[in-house]
């Protein structure tokens, strides 16, 4: 898939190794590039539907967030993103239809429960 991200300062900060590593240490920043090289490998989200979803439990949110997804690092931090597509690739009952979803856009990493 393809990967962008919500600003370039963002793109930085989960790009370069040292500055990721001092932001999130060791352990977030080594899940943080097991899930970005998960998504680049990926032909589309229909990749990591559940139950393919494996250890980054990716899943739709709800609420406020309706749009986004997320995928697990440590817990309770999510990487969090949204479909980059315009039109949004929608099943006809307006579902997310994950398997023409192709791109994606970074927004940010979050404690979705706090």
């Amino acid at each position: 898939m393809d990967i962008s991200f919500r600003n370039k300062k963002l793109e930085k900060e989960l790009s370069e190794e040292k500055k990721l590593t001092k932001i999130h240490g060791s352990l977030r920043a080594k899940k943080i590039r097991i899930r970005l090289e998960e998504f680049r490998v990926a032909l589309c989200l229909m990749d990591f539907w559940p139950p393919k979803s494996g250890p980054g439990r990716c899943h739709e949110l709800t609420g406020n967030r309706k749009g986004q997804l997320s995928v697990d690092l440590d817990h309770p931090y999510r990487l969090i993103f949204v479909p980059d597509h315009n039109p949004m690739p929608l099943h006809d009952n307006e579902g997310l239809d994950w398997s023409k979803v192709t791109s994606i856009k970074i927004m940010g990493i979050e404690d979705t429960h706090g």
